[in-house]
């Protein structure tokens, strides 16, 4: 274990994350808010932390993917604390596990929150959350390796460690340029959604929140209604940033890269859309024929899709008051996510297609035991190694899934609620049914169950496996 390069990796983060805390600390001096202020000396004890992790680069750099999955899931560990000091300090939110919820929520872009009164919050600390959002949602590792190149040819474990999908591959020769890349991308996709929010007249400060939440899948809105009070040019604008957001970068690095059919060729944005289409067509012909008093407005559906399937957590209505059947399609699209290589969050549309394909090839194979048949995706053959690890993935986040259940059914709360909390914190959804429904939130819960949410949050965000990486006692041997 190259504990070195660990803390020297650790120590870039801290610096960045206290760099960035200079943002919502102007934020609250442009509106003269005094709670705001206290961000700049966190600034400055953060960034001394950090610089006393990293002064000095080590000689040995090189690490494995070991090492990937450790720096990772601490980095986003002490990310994660770290940014949760200034709600406690500030007694904004005084209880500490509160803080943390919230800032994991934000940073894992998962938009599930712990207020009962999110307007009056200040404008610094709204800021801040709705900000973490969009440094979350690239990843922070990907934007510390845009600046400076701290791991060499190795940063691949890096971003394999961090980013979401069943395989994550280089756009270019050199990782630093696939990282300049994504990012470029999603700075640009970011401005240009602020600015047609602008030319709808939403004001600055919104705007900005909602790009962070949007370009981050994040979805902390400002508004106690979320988008609900926003024009509907608004609310279309975001309904497809939100989808645009949730395809897989490497489609767009395509479409720049004029390789067209590389970027259409991608089965799994087809199937994204195909998913994305099936779901408001059900969902609205169950509103029209069922739906009671509930409006089938194809305005209101196809947001609360693309905010639920790419797990931005938006919304413009309290789509718990759906039939049954519109819900449950809400839930399933929870677990199906976004696209590979996306912000978005869930299973992922990738995993689901080849967990099809390989129910294909097992039945085909007893009908037909002599035939020799392969998974293929996007014409080519996918390696056994890959499909091992989908299957895996599926395992581990099924007893995770059930165990934070059993956990949070200890404060004796509905089995709806308790359910779909936990498919939106593991799939970073944001809102769930019940008693975490858009109009509700998470503070009815323990200590104890926002704990265990929290762990869901991360181990949702970064595939699971960085964090059971940590659990491992072999991790930390030497030569283990």
């Amino acid at each position: 274990m190259n504990y070195a390069v660990i803390w020297y990796i650790i120590g870039c983060v801290i610096r960045v994350e206290a760099i960035l805390m200079l943002l919502p600390g102007i934020v609250g001096v442009i509106y003269g808010e005094k709670s705001g202020l206290l961000f700049f000396p966190l600034a400055v004890v953060f960034y001394l932390l950090g610089h006393l992790l990293c002064r000095k680069k080590p000689e040995k750099t090189r690490f494995f993917a070991r090492e990937g999955y450790v720096v990772v899931s601490l980095s986003w560990l002490v990310l994660s604390i770290l940014g949760a000091v200034p709600f406690v300090l500030s007694r904004t939110i005084p209880n500490p596990v509160d803080a943390l919820f919230e800032i994991v929520s934000g940073f894992t872009t998962t938009g599930a929150s712990i207020l009962t009164d999110v307007e009056a919050m200040p404008k610094a600390y709204l800021f801040w959350r709705s900000f973490s959002h969009w440094i979350g949602g690239m990843g922070i590792l990907v934007f510390v390796l845009v600046l400076l190149p701290i791991a060499g040819g190795q940063s691949i474990h890096l971003i394999r460690a961090e980013s979401t999908g069943p395989q994550v591959g280089k756009l270019v020769p050199r990782m630093q340029r696939t990282a300049k890349y994504l990012y470029s991308m999603y700075f640009v996709l970011s401005i240009v959604q602020l600015v047609l929010l602008l030319y709808f007249k939403m004001p600055l400060f919104d705007a900005l929140c909602d790009v962070f939440g949007t370009a981050g899948t994040g979805g902390f809105g400002v508004k106690g209604d979320s988008m609900a009070g926003y024009s509907a040019a608004i609310q279309n604008t975001t309904t497809i940033f939100m989808l645009v957001f949730g395809i897989n970068f490497n489609f767009f690095f395509y479409l720049v890269s004029r390789r067209f059919r590389a970027a259409f060729g991608i089965e799994e944005v087809r199937w994204y859309f195909v998913i994305f289409f099936a779901a408001c067509l059900g969902i609205f012909l169950n509103l029209k024929f069922v739906g009671g008093e509930a409006e089938p407005s194809l305005r209101h559906i196809t947001f609360q899709v693309s905010s639920v399937m790419t797990s931005t957590g938006y919304s413009t209505l309290d789509f718990d008051k759906w039939p049954e059947f519109s819900k449950a399609v809400l839930v399933g699209i929870m677990f199906t996510g976004a696209c590979a290589g996306s912000t978005g969050g869930g299973i992922k549309v990738a995993r689901f297609v080849l967990y099809t394909k390989q129910v294909g090839v097992k039945v085909a194979a007893l009908i037909h035991p002599r035939s020799v048949r392969v998974v293929k995706m996007d014409g080519q053959r996918v390696d056994d190694s890959v499909l091992s690890t989908c299957n895996t993935f599926f395992i581990i986040y099924s007893f995770i899934f059930a165990a934070s259940v059993f956990i949070l059914s200890w404060d004796n709360m509905d089995f709806t609620t308790n359910f779909t909390a936990v498919a939106a914190t593991l799939n970073n959804i944001g809102p769930g049914l019940a008693g975490v429904g858009p109009a509700k939130n998470f503070a009815e819960y323990s200590n104890l169950s926002k704990l265990v949410m929290v762990f869901d949050m991360l181990a949702g965000r970064l595939e699971i496996f960085p964090m059971l990486v940590l659990l491992i006692p072999a991790t930390w041997k030497k030569n283990g």
